[in-house]
């Protein structure tokens, strides 16, 4: 199965984190699963990186090397199909990040591994 993942789902991932649920964990380990990334989730920890708003230990360049490539996640890449989406999901999100997950999502029929339960009234699966 295709995963997209949450860009918090990502970060608590990499950070070994207690606040990624035990299915999201198992999904995103399971070796017959193709995990995906979106550049909006990589571009959103870069902007809170730059802003101060997120402190990571290593370097935004490293994180990308340990959080996506060392696991072989693939890069879900935007494509105009994906910001043509946008314009037809509810506005249950402003964040233009939460937003194009979504449409991601749709557009590709890959469940979101996202603890946010708002992202359900975009009609995508999601896992958590």
């Amino acid at each position: 199965m295709n995963v997209l993942l949450d860009t918090h789902a990502l970060l608590w991932f990499y950070l070994d984190s207690p606040q990624l649920s035990p299915l999201a964990k198992a999904t995103i380990e399971a070796g017959e699963n193709e995990v995906w990334v979106s550049p909006a989730s990589y571009w959103e920890i870069a902007i809170k990186m730059g802003l101060g708003k997120l402190n990571l230990a290593v370097a935004f360049d490293e994180f990308v090397k340990e959080a996506i490539a060392d696991y072989d996640f693939e890069i879900l890449h935007i494509i105009p199909e994906h910001a043509s989406e946008v314009l037809r999901l509810p506005m249950a999100h402003k964040d233009p990040f939460d937003r194009m997950l979504a449409a991601q999502a749709r557009i590709e029929k890959m469940p979101l591994v996202s603890a946010d339960a708002v992202k359900d009234q975009y009609g995508i699966a999601r896992i958590w």
